[in-house]
Order: C-alpha cells, then sequence, then structure tokens
C-alpha cells in the first residue's frame, strides 16, 4: 500500500505540473496577441496631434479588427478619453496595469479561474518620445479557458487510470508474493519440525526466489549436519561400547569363577587396557571438540623447526620400541601464524600415526620446507600404505582402514579428524598420497609470515 501510495502522490504531481506547463502555455501566446493589439493601437494613436474623445473614437472605429473584451485609452494624465464600455470620459483610471504603462512599461497580466482566461495587457502611447498616453486592453477567453479545462480533465483521467493499473499490478503482486512467502513460512515449520529433506520451490529471479535459493542450501547443510551428528553419535557410541563390554565380561568372569591370583591380575591388566583406551579415546573428543569450536585470536609467528624437533624426541623412545627411525630433513626459516599447542598436536599426531602403521625396521621421515610463500611439511612412512578408496575416508571421524591392527595399537580413529580441523581452522591445507605396501605421505601446507626483521 505505501508503494500505491508513493505511486498517487507522483501521478498526481505530474498532473499539476503538466496543467501547470500547458497554462504558462497559454499565457504565453495570449501575451504575445495582446501586447502586439495594444501597441499596433498605441502606434495608430501616436501619430495624432490631438487625442480627444472625437479623434480617439473615430480612429477605434477605423481598427475594425482590434478586438477586445473592454478597450481603454487614457491621456498622459491618466484621464479617460475612449472606454468601450462607455464610461463618462475625463475620470481618473488608476487600473494597475495602466499607472505601471505610464512610466512607460508594456504591461500584462493573465488569470485563469473556472474555466475562463482573463488578460490585461496596457502600452503607452509614445509621441517624439513622450508618453502621450495609454492603451488598456481586457479580454475574457471562455475557448481558451475551456481548452485549458479540458486538458486538466484529460490529463486527471490518465493518471487516475494509471492509478487503478498500478493498484491492481500492486494487489496482484502483493498476492502473488503473500503466497510465495506462505510457501517459505511453512517450509521453516516443516524443517522446525526436523524435516531437513524439505525443499522449497519458488519461481522467478526476484529477492524472494534469491531467499528461496539460499533457504535450500541452509536445509542441505542442516541435513549434512544432521547426518554427521548422527553417524558420530552412532560411530562414538559403538567405539564406546567395545571396551565398556570388554571390562564388563572380565569383571563377570573374576566374580563369577575362582580364579587363582595370576589369573586375577591378568584380567586386571586387561580391565586397565581397556580403561586406559576409553581415556584415550575421550580425551580425543574433548579434543575433537575443541578443535570445532575455538577461534584462533590467540595466534602468534612462530617457527615450525623446533617443534617439530621437539615432538620427534618426544616419540623417540616409542620409535625405539617399534624398531622405527625417524629422520629429520628440516629447514630453518619456516614461521607460520598459528597456537603453538595446535602445531604440536598437528605434528604429534601424525608423526605418532606414522610410528603406529609402519613397518617394523621401517623410516619414518619428516620433511620441512619453504616453497615459495608457503611452508610444506610432509610425514613420510614407508608402512604398509592405505588402499586408493580409503584415501578419501581417512579424515573423517572414527574411520580406521584396518580395524583389527588400530585396536592392536590403541587407534581410535580420531587423530586424523582432529588434525584436519585444526589445519584447517589455521589456514592450512592437509592432502594424503599413499601407495599399499610402499607407505603414506602427508602433506600439510600453511601461509609464511615473515616478520619485518626477517622482510629487512
Amino acid at each position: 500500500m505505501t508503494y500505491v501510495l508513493i505511486t498517487f502522490i507522483v501521478l498526481l504531481i505530474l498532473n499539476v505540473y503538466c496543467s501547470t506547463i500547458s497554462q504558462k502555455l497559454f499565457y504565453k501566446s495570449k501575451e504575445s496577441s495582446m501586447v502586439e493589439k495594444c501597441q499596433i493601437a498605441a502606434n495608430d494613436l501616436a501619430s495624432m496631434k490631438i487625442l480627444n474623445h472625437n479623434t480617439v473614437t473615430s480612429a477605434v472605429d477605423q481598427m475594425g479588427s482590434l478586438t477586445a473584451t473592454r478597450l481603454i485609452i487614457t491621456d498622459h494624465m491618466g484621464r479617460l478619453i475612449y472606454d468601450s464600455e462607455g464610461q463618462p470620459q475625463g475620470s481618473y483610471v488608476l487600473l494597475p496595469e495602466i499607472v505601471q504603462a505610464m512610466q512607460g512599461n508594456n504591461v500584462f497580466y493573465c488569470k485563469y479561474h473556472d474555466g475562463t482566461m482573463q488578460s490585461h495587457a496596457a502600452t503607452p502611447i509614445i509621441s517624439s518620445g513622450n508618453i502621450t498616453g495609454c492603451v488598456y486592453m481586457m479580454e475574457y477567453d471562455t475557448a481558451q479557458g475551456s481548452l485549458i479545462r479540458s486538458l486538466q480533465y484529460t490529463v486527471l483521467e490518465i493518471t487516475l487510470v494509471l492509478e487503478v493499473i498500478v493498484l491492481l499490478f500492486s494487489l496482484a503482486f502483493s498476492k502473488r508474493f503473500s503466497i510465495r512467502f506462505t510457501q517459505i513460512m511453512a517450509s521453516m515449520r516443516i524443517i522446525q519440525q526436523g524435516d531437513y529433506t524439505h525443499k522449497v520451490s519458488l519461481g522467478g529471479h526476484d529477492e524472494l526466489t534469491f531467499l528461496g535459493d539460499e533457504f535450500n542450501d541452509l536445509t542441505e547443510r542442516l541435513q549434512t549436519s544432521e547426518q554427521k551428528r548422527h553417524r558420530f553419535v552412532s560411530d562414538a557410541s559403538h567405539e564406546l561400547k567395545t571396551p565398556l563390554a570388554s571390562i564388563k565380561l572380565l569383571t563377570d568372569s573374576i566374580l563369577q569363577n575362582d580364579m587363582d591370583m595370576e589369573t586375577v591380575k591378568e584380567f586386571v591388566n586387561d580391565i586397565g587396557n581397556e580403561a586406559d583406551r576409553l581415556n584415550r579415546m575421550t580425551t580425543k573428543l574433548l579434543s575433537l571438540t575443541k578443535a570445532d569450536t575455538q577461534i584462533p585470536d590467540e595466534s602468534e609467528i612462530i617457527n615450525m623447526t623446533p617443534t617439530i624437533t621437539r615432538v620427534a624426541k618426544m616419540l623417540t623412545a616409542v620409535a625405539s620400541q617399534n624398531d622405527i627411525t625417524i629422520r629429520l630433513e628440516l629447514e630453518e626459516n619456516c614461521p607460520i601464524l598459528i597456537l603453538e599447542d595446535d602445531l604440536y598436536q598437528i605434528v604429534f599426531n601424525l608423526v605418532e600415526n606414522g610410528i603406529k602403521y609402519n613397518m617394523p625396521g621401517g623410516i619414518l621421515t619428516v620433511k620441512l620446507n619453504r616453497v615459495a610463500d608457503n611452508a610444506v611439511m610432509k610425514v613420510i612412512d614407508t608402512g604398509v600404505g592405505i588402499p586408493e578408496d580409503a584415501l578419501v575416508h581417512v579424515f573423517e571421524r572414527f574411520y580406521r582402514v584396518d580395524k583389527a591392527r588400530s585396536r592392536e595399537t590403541g587407534g581410535s580413529g580420531l587423530g586424523l579428524s582432529i588434525v584436519k580441523t585444526i589445519v584447517v581452522r589455521n589456514r592450512g591445507e592437509i592432502t594424503v598420497s599413499s601407495i599399499v605396501d610402499q607407505g603414506t605421505t602427508f602433506t600439510v601446507t600453511f601461509p609464511i609470515f615473515d616478520t619485518e626483521e626477517e622482510l629487512s
């Protein structure tokens, strides 16, 4: 309705403007005509030696084409010499137009009222450089007044027709808008009930269509998130259920059977191992949750080399137990913007993963190089490798290529998912390549952040 009101006001202003312009055009035409008549009469009277009632009346009679509703001629004092309406001569005529004309000005005034155009014109009579009198004309023109009125009515009718068209268009548009908006609201209620598969279908190319497309994109993301949540809950429940079932089975065996102390100790040791496994799993779940929600607002520029060296030193003992040799090929000048704890966790998980899934007597190589404006770290093992169809899943939560081997090594399927989340959160990228029975390479890339001292 606001749009309709604004349109009506604009059309009304246009109507007034057109009427004003048309009146001005008529006024200009009338001014030219009446001033010319006054000047013709003034020129004829200026040639006369004596201006009196008889001479002026005779001259006016000879001006047969000089027609006006009222014609007044005065002397240089403004006294009446001739009046077409028969007013007595000798009286002073104090009309504003005559007063201005006696000062040497050509005067014209026009007014439109109620279908009639009333025009007034006055011109001085100048003889030998002196003002000897004045010619005044007044006309009532109903023909041009009717034409102006007709034009005003025509513009008004056009305005009303346009307004009706705009009103009908607005009603149709509002109805269509209301129907489509109702579709969106109904779809939102469906989504609120948990049906993320629902899609809203809107035709057209307007803002509502764009809103509908955004709505569908949102529902797709919600559906994907919901599927991931269900899968995560299912996988987490399954992973937690296994060690809990083992603990339950072991405790029941101890309670229900007569066992010697050596067997009991063995069962208790197994219970402890399962408890450690549960602890590792919950710790990684907490780390994953923290990685999903943490905002890197306390990042600092740190060199990657010391952190990688520290992690390698920390895991040397574990590597020795598995007969794995760790080799470091590190370039010194590789500063990146990251939390040191995040970098430590990335390197630790990748190196630990490379040790666990390496072959006895194998080699784990960590390379760090500066390539253009990026720091590139590669963790290369000589293990069993990853099948090609499993490469796209290795960063998924709870995904394990070899479940039996993962259980033996205490793997939970969360380490690589944590690594990818932290890498992406810190503006990095991680990829994996592998050849079965030859080994796997994880490549992590971060943008370089040089300090001003290093640049100088």
